[in-house]
């Protein structure tokens, strides 16, 4: 039987039965498997207000929260769910997740540590130690636990690829560039990696290599905006205008309004003497200002300076 199967036989029984709960929770756990986090939660309210202290049900009404995005929601029942059952480390784990969304970085290294203190070698919990640390900029703690994710488990992409950061981050380049290797070895399609490769290689000038990696990413990241800027740079510092043009046509192309691209688009055409392309691109920019790094007050100055 297929899961929308036993969703709608479940449907049935609760239809004829509103008040057998073991049916309702088996249905909640079963949409939230299945995806349709709103129709669960609906469920797990229902159940909550009438089995104030089963721990389960808060840990899945977390996770319907969760799902929907509503991380202070999820962080009352994942916090109800612990307090119920301390014992609980999944409640625990996940509580820590949440956390860390919500930048709550020493509560979530503490969930975390309390799951390594009943699961010693949960690789998991000790890359999101890491995470925690890397989010605050404490690079050395935050190697060590991504480290120790690796001995437990060398095929962690994302501890090898936060390592590599870390190392570029600390001026080891070789160190960096050998894990994002690791990285493609264990994951080929793994577009910022390519990234970070092509950031180096544009770093140290080396042009080619460079936008060898940022065609990479592009084949399997169209959107990457940086990669798109850090392309035009390179185009531009060798003066090759026209296809810096080409570049950020498409980006726009696949990213959208974006005041960033317009305006390195603006500086490409002012440099290729497409005047009227340039005023047009550079209005452009200050339309979506909102996604415009450079000062819309410095943008309109040029524009205007520039029309004079």
């Amino acid at each position: 039987m297929s899961k929308i199967d036993k969703i709608e036989e479940l449907q049935e029984v609760l239809k004829e039965n509103q008040t057998n709960f073991q049916v309702r929770r088996e249905l909640a756990v079963l949409l939230l498997d299945s995806n349709y986090p709103q129709e669960a939660l609906q469920h797990l309210l229902y159940l909550a207000k009438i089995f104030s202290d089963d721990g389960g049900i808060f840990y899945n009404l977390g996770i319907a929260y969760e799902k929907l995005k509503n991380f202070v929601k999820a962080e009352e029942a994942y916090e109800k769910a612990v307090e119920l059952e301390p014992e609980a480390i999944d409640a625990c784990y996940n509580l820590g997740l949440v956390y860390t969304d919500r930048r709550k970085f020493e509560k979530a290294i503490d969930c975390f540590e309390k799951v390594l203190e009943k699961e010693s070698n949960d690789s998991n919990a000790y890359f999101s130690i890491g995470l925690c640390y890397f989010k605050q900029g404490k690079y050395d703690a935050a190697k060590y636990y991504f480290q120790r994710t690796i001995d437990l488990n060398d095929e962690d992409i994302y501890a090898h690829f936060y390592m590599g950061n870390i190392l570029k981050e600390q001026g080891d380049i070789i160190g960096a560039i050998e894990k994002f290797y690791k990285v493609l070895d264990l994951s080929p399609d793994y577009s910022w990696a390519y990234f970070n490769l092509a950031s180096i290689d544009y770093e140290a000038g080396n042009w080619d290599s460079a936008i060898d990696n940022l065609e990479k990413t592009l084949e399997l990241n169209p959107k990457d905006i940086d990669a798109y800027k850090i392309y035009a740079k390179i185009l531009t510092k060798n003066k090759k205008y026209d296809n810096a043009a080409v570049i950020m046509e498409r980006a726009i192309d696949n990213c959208g309004d974006d005041g960033d691209l317009y305006y390195i688009f603006a500086q490409i055409q002012k440099l290729r003497k497409a005047k009227d392309e340039y005023v047009k691109l550079m209005n452009n920019a200050l339309k979506y200002n909102r996604t415009l790094t450079v000062s819309p007050k410095l943008v309109k100055k040029e524009l205007d300076l520039f029309l004079s």
